[in-house]
């Protein structure tokens, strides 16, 4: 194997790249503006996490405790009946009555109307004896900071995926892989200059998109950046290895756009890069755990918003690395030049 001749196609992809203005930009402004724009959406007040309709009552009247907990707007109400059937409708999760007789309404079939009931019979309950209350500080994790991490690894996904896989059948569709193949160039050597060219081009850009939206939005970073480096290397290792395991003897730009389209859909949809998957079915859960965008959005995540450091995440970065291998050793025994 000859690094001169990995080098050569490493320039020559990378500058195929560069020139590429449209490309380029698509790389690079693309996840910014997604994660903006998640910022723009997400972002304003904390809303209550409870509706309470309220019936009755002046300023004359004891107030009751309860209409002083925090985190619960408490909507006046002036028809019983109608208030009644929004409540039925789970459209207010408790309806509180404070004419004589006092009296509440509640949706048994409604979880907030179970946890604004216990609210409302514990409200002038003492703490239990000897329970000490210590209060905890600290910055809440905006959902853009959340979903930050899972916007770069896509990034990652669909840079590692199209950058490698389409082009080289773009390549062997328009004769360059043939040409190549009259060169002292082998099969070997081309994969090893894409994976190269393609790290060196997702690297560059993933520091240029970190760097910006952290300008712009100030996110919290509380682990390592070295174990950061290393997963979403580890995980493009992996991405790019499966662009090349398509794109190894497919000719067809459009059975390859639609093999990419059909491997890249349920990492998006079942990787967490826009929700969370606890709670889900048990199988949606076990497949998403084959997928290596999976390990690189939870590995990232644990580390900015987390901490964990390189040993936490040394499993996500393993099972990266060796699925990476599994699928360049395939890729390069399968790669045809036409």
């Amino acid at each position: 194997m000859s690094l001169k001749r990995i080098l050569a196609v490493v320039v020559a992809r990378n500058r195929e790249f560069y020139r590429d203005k449209a490309g380029l930009g698509w790389n690079i402004f693309m996840p910014v503006v997604m994660v903006l724009g998640f910022a723009f959406i997400f972002s304003g007040p904390e809303t209550d996490l409870f509706k309470v309709g309220v019936i009755g009552g002046t300023v004359d009247d004891e107030r009751p405790a309860f209409l002083d907990t925090r985190h619960i707007r408490f909507v006046p109400q002036q028809d019983e009946a109608e208030a009644i059937e929004k409540v039925r409708y789970h459209r207010i999760d408790l309806l509180l009555d404070l004419r004589e007789p006092k009296r509440y309404w509640v949706n048994e079939s409604s979880p907030n109307g179970y946890v604004v009931e216990r609210l409302l019979l514990q409200a002038h309950s003492e703490p239990p004896v000897g329970l000490k209350r210590e209060p905890v500080s600290g910055r809440p994790v905006r959902y853009v900071d959340w979903v930050l991490p899972g916007v770069l690894a896509l990034n990652v996904m669909f840079s590692s995926l199209w950058g490698v896989g389409w082009v080289i059948v773009r390549y062997r569709k328009n004769g360059v892989l043939r040409r190549l193949r009259a060169t002292p160039l082998s099969a070997g050597e081309f994969l090893v200059a894409q994976i190269i060219s393609r790290l060196l081009v997702v690297t560059g850009v993933t520091v240029l998109v970190f760097a910006g939206t952290n300008a712009l939005l100030d996110f919290p970073m509380r682990g390592s950046y070295a174990a950061l480096a290393l997963v979403f290397l580890a995980g493009a290792i992996s991405l790019i290895s499966l662009g090349l395991a398509v794109s190894a003897r497919v000719r067809s730009e459009e059975l390859a756009d639609g093999l990419l389209n059909l491997m890249s859909w349920p990492m998006m949809i079942l990787s967490g890069v826009w929700f969370s998957l606890e709670g889900t079915n048990i199988w949606a859960q076990r497949v998403a755990e084959l997928l290596p965008l999976t390990h690189m959005v939870d590995a990232a995540r644990r580390i900015m918003l987390d901490g964990a450091g390189l040993a936490e995440v040394g499993f996500e970065i393993g099972i990266l690395l060796i699925l990476g291998l599994v699928l360049l050793t395939l890729s390069s025994r399968a790669f045809r030049w036409q």
